[in-house]
């Protein structure tokens, strides 16, 4: 793996491979035989985005990894005052030893990798969310007792047959990842959404996957192995906040939606959660250890990436 640019770009055999690191790196915190491949390495986090988890994780991450983070704010740099992406890409890859890059445009991330001369890492765009949802497969396979994935295709083979479904905005980077990783990993997905909110018909058959797309969240529920949703005010939607929460107000993961999913059915949610909108507040309480199991995953998925990328 030379960058994570997307899901879609990943085969099953990588999602699996990245994930087994997750988990092996996660048992090693803290403890001596824990790897340090970034030693001696700088790399620049450009985030045009704010964050908690995402910045945090990789900060932290990569100083366990024995690297040094250097966190440019877009506006910090001259990327946020025109300079183009290409040049930037140029200079900072005689600087640093990778780039790891939250920002709106997808094209931006898959740029710089293309002119640079560094591993680039895609830490959100408005198409994707490759290492949340990566987190999220590793927090599943634990779910279902795997603390390690030793034989080939094993988290495939234990999601065969398994049902997730996305409540909520189906087109957003979140969902658009999960789309690709049921395709990759062969689960069924289900989205639950209004049709204003649902992907294209482009990328839908681009995945090739097994999805199906829902106008009734209680019908999408039933018999699901998984629920997830995420904000429905994603950043640069601001102002379209009155227009979403009257349109996906139907569309809130309650009780009665969880109590139509199989019994002990994980309910998860990729943060932050605004509590009443596309959560209640009492689901969330009763699924928060797995919802935050979820965010600490993304620092052991992350320095599994760059682990990788090191190798």
């Amino acid at each position: 793996m030379k960058h994570l640019l997307s899901i879609e770009a990943l085969s099953g055999a990588e999602i699996e491979r990245v994930i087994a690191l997750g988990l092996r790196l996660k048992a090693l915190r803290g403890k001596p035989a824990h790897p340090r491949p970034l030693r001696g390495q700088t790399w620049a986090m450009i985030f045009g985005k704010s964050s908690t988890r995402t910045r945090v994780s990789f900060e932290v991450g990569l100083r366990e990894l024995g690297g040094s983070p250097l966190f440019l704010g877009m506006h910090d740099i001259q990327l946020g005052r025109g300079e183009t992406i290409e040049d930037t890409a140029q200079v900072l890859s005689r600087y640093v030893h990778g780039a790891i890059i939250r920002t709106y445009g997808q094209d931006e991330v898959e740029t710089f990798a293309r002119v640079g001369s560094i591993p680039v890492i895609n830490a959100l765009t408005d198409d994707e969310h490759p290492c949340q949802i990566l987190s999220d497969l590793m927090t599943w396979a634990e779910t279902l007792g795997m603390r390690s994935l030793r034989a080939k295709g094993a988290l495939a083979r234990a999601l065969r047959g398994k049902t997730a479904v996305f409540f909520g905005d189906a087109a957003c980077n979140v969902a658009r990842s999960w789309i690709f990783a049921a395709a990759r990993l062969g689960f069924r997905l289900r989205l639950a959404a209004p049709k204003a909110f649902l992907p294209s018909r482009e990328v839908l058959a681009r995945a090739r996957a097994d999805v199906t797309c829902f106008n009734d969240p209680a019908t999408a529920a039933r018999g699901a192995d998984l629920l997830y949703t995420d904000t429905w005010i994603s950043m640069g939607k601001e102002a379209e906040e009155r227009r979403r929460l009257r349109a996906l107000a139907p569309w809130r993961i309650h009780a009665r939606i969880v109590r139509e999913a199989k019994p002990g059915a994980l309910v998860m949610h990729c943060l932050p959660a605004y509590r009443g909108n596309e959560i209640s507040a009492e689901v969330f309480d009763a699924h928060a250890r797995v919802i935050f199991e979820q965010a600490e995953n993304r620092l052991h998925l992350q320095k599994a990436v760059l682990a990788e990328i090191a190798r």
